[in-house]
C-alpha cells in the first residue's frame, strides 16, 4: 500500500494557521480530532478532516499540526494501519503504550508558548476544559477557531475537493420495530427534566435524536442516521434538520392524532440560536450530554450547565421486549447469510481466486436476499493472514489477498435490518491450521466463553468483567490491544454507548443490567502471521443463583444473540474443560435450532447440510 498524497492539504493548513482573517495570533499547533460536530465515530465523507490532512482512515485518531511537525494519536487497532496509510511527513504516537507521551503532555513540553487551536464544534467540552486547564499551566493558551481551518485546505486540493454534505430523506421507523412510540419516550425524558431540575435537554449525538423519535436515515454510510439535533422542554420538541431532508410522512408520524403534541421543525443551522434563546428565557438548568461539543456548550453559562449522559443515552442502551425480539430475528436470518458464505466458499475456493474483496461482496449479497435488509453496518473487516493482524482492517485493491487453504481468514462483518443490527467476527481455516494457530484459537475461544458464562450482580461495571476474556491468553504471555465489548444499537449505530467491557473505565458506564445486548470478542493478532478473534453478541439476563442475599438479589449472565458456528478444526479439545465443550455443543445446538428453519424455509439445502456437518458435538 503505497501512503496518499496529502501535502497540499497539510501545506494549506499550515497556511492558514497563520492567516490573520480566521486567526488572532499565529497558531503554535492546530488539533484536528476525529469525530463531527456530533461526536459521531463514523463519518460522512463532508467531515473526514483528519483523513484529508493525514491520509489515515480509522475510525479513532486526533492529529496535531506545527509548522514543523505532524503528528497522529491513535490506538492499538490501528497502529499498524496508520504506518501503512500515512507518508514520511507524519510521526505516528502509539496511544495505549507506556511510553508515548498524552496529547496534552506532547503539547506542554514540546511548545514553549503560544495558542493551540482547534474548531470548537469538534471537541467535546469536557475535553476541551481538561486539556485547556493543562495547556494552562504550561503557558499554553487553548483558542476556539470558529471557521475549520481544515475545510479551508481542502478546498485549495482542487484534485480530490471536499465532498457536499448529504441530504438523504429521512424516513420513520414502524412500531413493529421501536416497540415505543415516540410521545412516549418524550415523556419519560420529561420525568428526567423535573428530577433534574433542568429547563431543556439539548441532544447532539445523532442516534439519540434518531432513537427518541423513532426515525432513521442515511446521512453516514452503515449508520443509518441523519444530521440533526433536538431539544425536549416541559411544552415542546423542536427537530433542528435540514428542511430539505423532511418528507410528508415524516412530518405524519411526528404529529399526534387528535390535537395532541407535535415535533416542531426547525433549520439544522439555527440550533446555536435556539440555546442562547432558552438561556435568555428561562430560570432552569441546561442538559446537555458530557460528549457536546464546546461551540455548544459555550453559550451555556457554567452555573446553568447540567453535563451529563442524556436520559436517551441510558434508555436505547437497555432493549425493550420488541427490541430484543427483533435482535433474536435479524440474527437468524444473518446468520444464516454467513452459513450461505462459508458454504460457498469452502465449495468455490478451488475453481477460481476469490479474494478478500470479492469474498466479503459475495457475502453482502446472501445478507441482501435476507428481509428488512437496509444494508452493512460497518465496512466489513475481510483479512487473510497477515491482513488479519491488522486489527480494523478494511480490504482495498492493492492489499486484497486471495483467501486460500494456507492461511487464516478472519471475517468481522455486520449488517443493519430493520429489527435490528448485527456484527459477527468468525475466523476459520480452509486448509490445516498449525498447532500454535489452534492453541491461540483455543485460548481466544476459551476466553469468548468465560465471558458468556459469567455471573455477576446486577450493575457490575463492564471493566470488572474484562479479564475473564483474557486470563487463558495471559497465562502464556499473550494479550490483545482493544477493548473486549461493545454496546449495539436497535437498527443504529453498531457502537453504542455508554456500556462497554474493557480494561479502561468507561466514565458513563450505567453498569449491566437486563436487555443489554453487548459484543463479547477478545483476540489475538501476530504482527506479519495472521489474527484471530471470535465476536458473538450477547444479551444481559436474569440469572437464578443458587443463594441470595438481601443486599445483592439479581444476579445476571450473558445469552448469545448471534448464532454462527463456530469452526471446530480450529480446537484444541484437550485445552478445553468439559464445562467449556458442553457451553460449545450447547451453542451449536442453538445454531442449528434458530438457523437451520432459515435456511431450510429458503430451500437452501448444502448452507443447511454445512451448518449440522459444522455444528456436530465436540468432545
Amino acid at each position: 500500500m503505497t501512503p496518499k498524497d496529502n501535502s497540499t492539504v497539510l501545506s494549506g493548513l499550515r497556511k492558514v494557521m497563520k492567516d490573520k482573517r480566521y486567526v488572532q495570533e499565529p497558531l503554535a499547533a492546530y488539533i484536528v480530532p476525529s469525530c463531527d460536530a456530533h461526536n459521531s465515530e463514523y463519518l460522512a465523507d463532508v467531515d473526514t478532516r483528519r483523513e484529508a490532512v493525514s491520509g489515515f482512515s480509522g475510525s479513532a485518531g486526533t492529529a496535531i499540526v506545527t509548522q514543523s511537525q505532524a503528528l497522529m494519536w491513535t490506538d492499538g487497532r490501528y497502529h499498524l494501519q496508520a504506518v501503512k496509510e500515512m507518508d514520511s511527513n507524519w510521526t505516528l504516537m502509539k496511544d495505549g503504550l507506556a511510553d508515548t507521551p498524552s496529547q496534552a503532555d506532547w503539547l506542554c513540553t514540546s511548545l514553549g508558548s503560544g495558542q493551540v487551536g482547534v474548531d470548537p464544534m469538534m471537541m467535546g467540552a469536557t475535553a476541551w476544559s481538561v486539556l485547556a486547564e493543562r495547556l494552562e499551566s504550561s503557558g499554553l493558551q487553548l483558542v476556539p477557531v470558529e471557521t475549520n481551518l481544515v475545510d479551508l485546505a481542502w478546498a485549495m486540493n482542487v484534485s480530490n475537493p471536499q465532498p457536499a454534505r448529504p441530504e438523504s430523506q429521512v424516513f420513520p421507523l414502524e412500531m413493529q420495530f421501536t416497540g415505543r412510540s415516540w410521545q412516549d419516550k418524550v415523556e419519560e425524558v420529561r420525568r428526567n427534566l423535573k428530577e433534574k431540575g433542568a429547563a431543556v435537554l439539548i441532544l447532539s449525538a445523532l442516534d439519540d435524536v434518531a432513537w427518541m423519535l423513532n426515525l432513521r436515515g442515511s446521512d453516514i454510510a452503515f449508520n443509518p442516521v441523519f444530521f440533526s439535533y433536538a431539544a425536549v422542554t416541559e411544552k415542546e420538541v423542536v427537530l433542528f434538520i435540514n428542511p430539505a431532508q423532511v418528507t410528508e410522512q415524516v412530518r405524519h408520524a411526528l404529529t399526534t392524532e387528535d390535537m395532541g403534541e407535535s415535533v416542531i421543525i426547525r433549520d439544522y443551522q439555527t440550533i446555536k440560536d435556539y440555546i442562547s434563546s432558552t438561556v435568555a428565557n428561562t430560570a432552569g438548568k441546561i442538559w446537555l450530554s458530557d460528549t457536546a461539543s464546546q461551540g455548544l456548550v459555550c453559550l451555556v453559562p457554567m452555573k446553568r450547565r447540567l453535563l451529563r449522559v442524556t436520559p436517551i443515552a441510558l434508555m436505547k442502551n437497555i432493549k425493550n421486549p420488541v427490541e430484543l425480539a427483533g435482535f433474536d430475528a435479524c440474527h437468524d436470518r444473518d446468520s444464516a447469510a454467513l452459513c450461505q458464505y462459508f458454504c460457498w466458499l469452502e465449495r468455490t475456493i478451488d475453481q477460481g481466486e476469490i479474494t478478500e474483496i470479492t469474498g466479503a461482496d459475495r457475502l453482502e449479497k446472501f445478507r441482501a436476499e435476507q428481509e428488512h435488509f437496509m444494508g452493512l453496518s460497518f465496512p466489513s473487516i475481510s483479512s487473510v493472514g497477515p491482513n488479519g493482524a491488522i486489527i480494523h482492517y478494511r480490504p482495498a485493491p492493492d492489499t486484497a489477498r486471495p483467501i486460500t487453504r494456507t492461511e487464516l481468514y478472519l471475517l468481522d462483518s455486520g449488517a443493519q435490518y430493520r429489527d435490528g443490527t448485527t456484527d459477527v467476527t468468525r475466523t476459520i481455516h480452509l486448509g490445516t491450521p498449525t498447532l500454535h494457530e489452534k492453541e491461540c484459537f483455543t485460548r481466544v475461544l476459551k476466553g469468548m466463553i468465560g465471558l458468556a458464562t459469567a455471573v455477576f450482580p446486577n450493575k457490575t461495571k463492564g471493566h470488572c468483567l474484562d479479564s475473564f476474556a483474557r486470563q487463558h491468553l495471559w497465562q502464556v504471555g499473550l494479550d490483545y490491544l482493544h477493548g473486549t465489548g461493545h454496546g449495539v444499537g436497535s437498527f443504529l449505530n453498531v457502537h453504542e454507548g455508554p456500556s462497554g467491557i474493557s480494561w479502561r473505565v468507561y466514565p458513563n458506564d450505567p453498569g449491566l443490567q437486563a436487555g443489554m445486548i453487548l459484543s463479547d470478542e477478545p483476540g489475538y493478532y501476530e504482527d506479519g502471521n495472521f489474527g484471530i478473534r471470535i465476536e458473538t453478541l450477547v444479551k444481559v439476563v436474569e440469572v437464578k443463583t443458587k443463594f441470595t442475599m438481601p443486599s445483592k438479589s439479581t444476579f445476571l449472565t450473558f445469552e448469545p444473540v448471534t448464532v454462527v458456528p463456530i469452526q471446530a478444526k480450529m480446537i484444541l479439545a484437550e485445552l478445553m474443560t468439559q464445562q467449556e465443550l458442553d457451553w460449545l455443543n450447547g451453542y451449536h445446538q442453538t445454531c442449528r435450532d434458530r438457523v437451520g428453519p432459515v435456511l431450510k424455509q429458503m430451500g437452501r439445502t448444502e448452507a443447511l447440510e454445512w451448518l449440522f456437518r459444522e455444528t456436530q458435538p465436540i468432545g
